[in-house]
């Protein structure tokens, strides 16, 4: 299932610097989450496994399946939703994996990712949205009121937006040292410009779901790209300072205002 990868020279360069210890894999299918019989063939690749769980009582009664055996004792990595690599904390090593759909995804922009991977670990932010919440996720269930599915969708990129602002200028600083990456780092964001000006007027005239705005807002906060409220909000230190309990505040009052 897993093969050590061979880095380009440029991604080499980073994970040299920034992390040489984490092993970087490809997997040879694609996965939303690696049950435990899969995951734990890792176990031949790294040094050691450290299966994290979650209680309980962070999960609404409507949290998806995926929620439900994330949280479980049971050794599992990834979540649906979390794009073409993935990486997780929970091996000895910490352990990148690259899915075999990244052989379709253009070369820089592959790149990037893997070395997003790598910033985000040396960064030290929680390895999924569900820690980061924690028991605040039936807060914003709470605050949402959009089920299930919704508020899953809605917390993955609110946390895609905190760990944005916290690497954002690693990214930017790029430019002139590792200007290969910094340059798929702009494009991506470059790719934004133009769809979320008129977010909050699509939400009202339910050309676009909540959700699928909040998640692209939240995309534009990695890029540092100008938001027009309620989203400008999510691109403020409070947020990068405050987490969890900023996230859900503006939550409440978000879907508040949509109400009125």
């Amino acid at each position: 299932m897993f093969a050590e990868r061979t880095l380009s020279p440029t991604v080499e360069r980073l994970h040299s610097e920034l992390a040489p210890d984490v092993r970087v894999l490809d997997a040879e299918q694609d996965f939303e989450t690696l049950p435990p019989a899969v995951a734990e063939e890792l176990g031949l690749l790294v040094d050691a496994l450290d299966p994290a769980s979650y209680p309980d009582a962070w999960l609404p009664e409507n949290a998806p399946a995926q929620l439900e055996a994330y949280t479980s004792d049971q050794f599992t990595i990834g979540l649906p939703g979390d794009g073409t690599v993935v990486w997780t904390r929970q091996t000895e090593p910490p352990t990148v994996i690259v899915k075999a759909r990244a052989e379709g995804t253009p070369e820089s922009f592959r790149e990037f990712l893997l070395a997003e991977a790598l910033v985000e670990i040396d960064e030290g932010v929680p390895e999924s949205f569900l820690p980061f919440f924690g028991e605040r996720y039936a807060d914003l269930d709470d605050a949402l009121g959009l089920g299930g599915a919704a508020t899953y969708q809605v917390a993955a990129a609110l946390y895609d937006a905190w760990v944005g602002l916290h690497t954002r200028e690693r990214f930017r600083a790029w430019e002139g040292d590792h200007d290969e990456l910094h340059a798929a780092w702009a494009d991506a964001g470059d790719r934004l410009v133009g769809r979320i000006d008129d977010l909050p007027g699509e939400v009202a005239r339910g050309e676009t779901e909540f959700p699928a705005a909040t998640e692209l807002a939240c995309s534009a906060v990695k890029h540092g790209l100008d938001l027009p409220a309620p989203f400008a909000a999510l691109d403020t230190l409070a947020y990068r300072d405050h987490g969890a309990e900023y996230a859900v505040r503006w939550a409440e009052k978000t879907i508040d205002a949509l109400a009125e």
